[in-house]
């Protein structure tokens, strides 16, 4: 199952760099090259999943019990970073990479309450997946700020990440891991 976790990564990473590693033999796709990556990207996401739940366990380190409170407060962080990326208030443009930031707040997140070897792969590659993905999206563009819109939005945005952070956390309980200590 580790081949199947790995190839998944490796398929996400390089559906998701395509574009930049390869820009003629992209924009010489047409828009039969959206469909193409969103299917590599869709692919290396099942792959992932599958590989990542099917993986032995392999001990690596123990975690202490106290980083599920952090784990858990930086998943909040992370989805409302996520969010922000979509949100029309006041916040919108006070970062730059919203969605990649939250992917690394989520892969430090859990890479600080899973030692075992399949989740250091995953939330390892992700967090330097979304690292050179931010590296390489800031050296081809400059980055041209949008303007603030209404703080009532930035309000929603808060309702929505704790909505949710509240459905990612049943999911996580039906699959059978409890995200709150107890």
């Amino acid at each position: 199952m580790f081949a199947i976790l790995i190839a998944g990564i490796a398929l996400w990473v390089g559906a998701h760099f395509f574009k930049r590693l390869a820009p003629d033999m992209r924009a010489n796709m047409g828009n039969a090259g959206k469909g193409v990556v969103a299917v590599g990207i869709l692919a290396g996401l099942v792959l992932m999943i599958w590989g990542y739940r099917g993986a032995e366990f392999i001990h690596v380190w123990a975690p202490p019990t106290f980083m599920v409170h952090i784990n858990n407060l930086l998943m909040l962080i992370a989805v409302f970073l996520y969010g922000m990326s979509a949100t029309t208030g006041r916040l919108r443009g006070k970062m730059r990479h919203p969605q990649l930031t939250a992917v690394k707040v989520w892969a430090v997140a859990h890479l600080l309450v899973n030692g075992d070897l399949a989740s250091i792969l995953l939330f390892g590659s992700m967090l330097v997946w979304a690292g050179a993905e931010v590296a390489m999206i800031n050296r081809a563009e400059e980055w041209k700020r949008p303007a603030p819109g209404d703080k009532k939005k930035d309000v929603l945005l808060v309702v929505i990440t704790l909505v949710v952070f509240a459905i990612m956390t049943a999911i996580h309980a039906w699959l059978g891991v409890w995200p709150f200590p107890g």
